[in-house]
C-alpha cells in the first residue's frame, strides 16, 4: 500500500484489572477537580459507581452523578444531561458503563465546550473545538466508544439513530478496568460482545484508505486496522461464550475488554459500513440494544459482501476457529458467514427482523433512511444499491 494513512485513538489508554483505583489520582494528576460522572441505576444498585465515586473522593475530585440513563439514549435525555451538567460546571466528564452511558458523557462534554443545542452537531468535524477533557470507563466489552470518535443518540420523532463524529470526540483517556464487566448481565455482555465483533469485521472488510473519498469520517483499511481487527476477531471466537456464560470469569471478561478495545481502535479509523446504517433506523424504531440489532443483521450483510471480499472472509473463518484448510476458497468464505451465526445462537442473540418485533411493511423506510446515511454507505467494499438493502433486509426479516 502506497498510500499516505493516519490513525488516532484516545489520547491515553490505561488497562488491566484493579486500574479504576487509579481513576482519582488520573484526575488530580491533571488538575481536574470537578468531576460530572454519567452512569445508570444497575452501576450504582451494583456499587460499582460508589467504587468510582470514593476513588474520586479520596483524592479530594468533587463529583455530581447523572444516572438517569437509558440503554439507548435520546436526545431529550442528552439535554437534561447538558442542564445538570451546566449547573454543576464541571472541568472533566467520565462516562461509566457501556456505550451508551459513555456516549452521552461524550455529548455533555462536546456541548458544555461548545454551546448551543446537541443536534447542531450531528453529522461529521461539526465541532468547533475541543470538548471538556472526557475520561471513560467501560463495563460491558463490546462497543469501543472509549477509544472512538463518535457517539450515537435516539432521536424518538424521526425513530432513528443519530451521530456525531469528530476528532474532538475521542476521549483523553480510556480508563479500562475488566473487572468492571463481572456485575455485566448475560444479555447486555452478549449484545456487546457480538457488537465488537461487527466493528471488527466490518473494519476488516471496509475498503481500502486508497479508495475512500473525501471528507469521510473514516479513512478505510490500512494495515494498521486490519492487524486490530484481525486480533479482536480471534479473541472475540476465544472468549465471547465464556463470558456470557460464566459472569465472574476474569480471563474472559479480559479477552472480550481487549477485543472490544482493537476492533473500537480499528473500526473508529477504518470505518463502519451497511450493518450500522441498517441498524440505525431499524434500533430506532424497534428499540433494540445496539449491539443486538448490528448482531442479528451482521450474517445477512457478511453474505451480500461475499463475492468481493472471499479471501478476507476465509481469514475470518479461521479466526473464529472454523477449519478450512482444505476447503475450496469460496467454502472457506462461507464458513464465516456460518460461523457467525453459529456464535449468534449461542448467546442468544435474534437471528431475524421479526424476532426483533418488525413488521414487513417497515423494510422499505428502514433501507430508504440507512441509504441516505451515505458516510456508511461509502466504507462498504460492494457498492450499494437502495434495492440492495432492501433486499438484505427481506433477507433478514
Amino acid at each position: 500500500m502506497n498510500t499516505p494513512w493516519s490513525f488516532a485513538s484516545a489520547g491515553e489508554i490505561i488497562f488491566g484489572t484493579g486500574t479504576l483505583a487509579r481513576l482519582g489520582p488520573l484526575c488530580s494528576d491533571r488538575c481536574w477537580h470537578r468531576a460530572l460522572l454519567v452512569s445508570d441505576a444497575n452501576l450504582a444498585a451494583a456499587g460499582v459507581l460508589d467504587r468510582a465515586c470514593e476513588v474520586l473522593k479520596s483524592s479530594s475530585i468533587e463529583v455530581c452523578t447523572f444516572t438517569e440513563t437509558e440503554r439507548e439514549p435520546t436526545v431529550e435525555l442528552a439535554a437534561a444531561a447538558i442542564a445538570a451538567g451546566t449547573s454543576f460546571a464541571p472541568d472533566v466528564v467520565i462516562g461509566l458503563g457501556g456505550g451508551s452511558n459513555i456516549d452521552l458523557a461524550k455529548v455533555v462534554a462536546a456541548v458544555l465546550a461548545c454551546g448551543g443545542e446537541v443536534g447542531d452537531y450531528f453529522g461529521f468535524d461539526r465541532l468547533p473545538r475541543p470538548t471538556l477533557p472526557l475520561v471513560c470507563m467501560p463495563t460491558t466489552g463490546g462497543t469501543g466508544s472509549e477509544v472512538s470518535h463518535s457517539a450515537v443518540l435516539t432521536d424518538v420523532a424521526a425513530e432513528m439513530k443519530v451521530s456525531m463524529q469528530s476528532r474532538f470526540l475521542r476521549p483523553s483517556v480510556a480508563l479500562i478496568d475488566p473487572a468492571l464487566a463481572v456485575s455485566c448481565p448475560r444479555q447486555v455482555t452478549a449484545e456487546s460482545g457480538i457488537d465488537a465483533l461487527v466493528h471488527a469485521i466490518e473494519a476488516f472488510t471496509a475498503i481500502d484508505a486508497a479508495e475512500m473519498p473525501p471528507g469521510n469520517a473514516y479513512s478505510g483499511r490500512t494495515p494498521l486496522t486490519d492487524a486490530l481487527a484481525e486480533q479482536a476477531i480471534s479473541l472475540v471466537g476465544k472468549y465471547l461464550v465464556r463470558a456470557v456464560e460464566v459472569a465472574d470469569d476474569l480471563e474472559a471478561r479480559e479477552g472480550m475488554a481487549t477485543a472490544a478495545l482493537l476492533a473500537g481502535m480499528a473500526f473508529s479509523n477504518a470505518g463502519v459500513a451497511v450493518v450500522h446504517a441498517l441498524e440505525y433506523p431499524l434500533g430506532g424504531a424497534l428499540h433494540c440494544s445496539h449491539g443486538g440489532g448490528n448482531g442479528m443483521l451482521l450474517p445477512f450483510v457478511m453474505r451480500f459482501n461475499l463475492q468481493v471480499r472471499q479471501e478476507t472472509f476465509a481469514r475470518i473463518a479461521m479466526l473464529l476457529g472454523e477449519q478450512t484448510t482444505d476447503f475450496a476458497p469460496e467454502d472457506a468464505a462461507e464458513r464465516a458467514i456460518v460461523a457467525v451465526e453459529n456464535l449468534r445462537g449461542r448467546i442468544g442473540i435474534p437471528g431475524s427482523i421479526r424476532q426483533l418485533g418488525g413488521r414487513k411493511n417497515q423494510l422499505a423506510a428502514f433501507a430508504e433512511k440507512a441509504f441516505a446515511v451515505k458516510r456508511l454507505m461509502q466504507v462498504n467494499p460492494r457498492p450499494v444499491t437502495l434495492a440492495d438493502l432492501k433486499a438484505i433486509l427481506r433477507s433478514a426479516f
